[in-house]
């Protein structure tokens, strides 16, 4: 029977989280707090992949977890991956008591990890907090649950709906504190998708920056450390040799025809390629994500012009579509948010908004296709 401190701790937990939702991926980042007596005796939440999980941050921290309770926001995992059972740590620490959030939808664990504990001899509980914490890894639950990660499209557009200038110019549409918003959803993305005319258009680096992430010094820090990778779809390979997205400040790939050769220029430069087959009028956009699944990506956002957006939801890849509005009007003349060939009412796409908010002087608008 879990009680108000156990909700309290496990609140905890959850913040500890989030410390860790910028530089735990493929993990999920968890959160974990050991208590004895009423008194937090250690805590920790998942390192960079590689690193300690959670639970082992926060038995490391309170050196004797003998009789403790453990909160964890995630089930302590059973197999062994880069590092060892969370589950049999607990257990050699003398944890008396577990307390979990969710189950982890993870496959090789879904349930080992309790039915563990409880064959040695633990106090197991399961899902209190449990809506808040699916709620913080949801990328990773639809990667387990779906076999793809959460794909997200980030859009900008004035409130008459337009993203560029007939020109192609386009920056800057919105505000510094959007612009730093973004900077958070790369930040938190796996994987960050555009086509080859953004590249050209624009020259994009698609990389988090640290300074522009407005966060605390040291989270910004880990934040930057880990760069998304860098997806371009150019079916022909027009991608120029100096164009910043092959700069190696990230890791890039180049998606391109599998007809289509690479120049000796684009081999000299060492990046990475995927030759896809043609899908309609683009290339295999689902090979792609199942390419970027194979990779382990719990989060990937497509940010590009109107055409590889309005495809993708055309062809029902995405999931979430996060749109800034800036107050301003660019005419008709200029380009739409999607390109949408869409002729009659009843082909409208209906969307479902779970969240509007400020940020800065823009609003950022969150939907998902209905």
């Amino acid at each position: 029977m879990t009680t108000e401190f156990d909700t309290r701790m496990m609140s905890r937990a959850l913040r500890l989280a989030r410390k860790g939702r910028y530089s735990a991926m493929p993990n999920p980042h968890v959160g974990c707090v050991l208590v004895r007596d009423g008194e937090i005796v250690g805590e920790g939440f998942t390192q960079p992949a590689g690193g300690n999980h959670a639970e082992i941050q926060a038995l490391e921290a309170a050196g004797n977890a003998q009789g403790t309770t453990a909160y964890v926001t995630l089930e302590p995992c059973s197999h062994q991956g880069k590092t060892g059972p969370c589950a049999d740590a607990l257990i050699a620490a003398g944890v008396s008591r577990v307390v979990v959030a969710m189950q982890d939808p993870n496959p090789i664990v879904g349930g080992n990890g309790l039915e563990k504990l409880l064959a040695a001899g633990v106090e197991v509980e399961c899902g209190l907090l449990q809506a808040e914490a699916e709620a913080m890894i949801p990328g990773f639950i639809a990667r387990m649950r779906t076999g793809r990660g959460r794909v997200r499209a980030k859009l900008a557009m004035s409130v008459d709906g337009r993203t560029a200038m007939a020109s192609g110019e386009s920056q800057w549409i919105t505000g510094p504190e959007a612009r730093a918003d973004v900077q958070r959803l790369r930040a938190m993305s796996c994987a960050i998708v555009t086509g080859v005319g953004t590249v050209l258009g624009d020259d994009c680096s698609l990389t988090v920056r640290e300074q522009a992430l407005n966060l605390p010094p040291a989270e910004a820090a880990l934040a930057a450390r880990r760069q998304p990778l860098r997806v371009v779809l150019d079916s022909q390979l027009r991608t120029p040799p100096g164009a910043k997205v092959l700069d190696g400040s990230a890791p890039t790939l180049l998606c391109h025809d599998t007809q289509v050769e690479p120049t000796a220029e684009l081999i000299a430069a060492g990046v990475d390629r995927l030759p896809l087959d043609r899908a309609g009028s683009g290339l295999d956009l689902l090979a792609m994500l199942d390419f970027l699944t194979a990779r382990q990506s719990n989060e990937i956002l497509v940010e590009s012009g109107p055409h590889l957006a309005g495809a993708m939801l055309q062809l029902g890849l995405l999931d979430e579509l996060i749109i800034y509005m800036a107050p301003t009007l660019m005419g008709s003349s200029a380009m739409p948010l999607l390109q949408l060939p869409l002729d009659r009412m009843a082909q409208k796409v209906p969307l479902l908004i779970e969240d509007i908010r400020a940020v800065g002087r823009d609003w950022r608008i969150t939907a998902v296709p209905g």
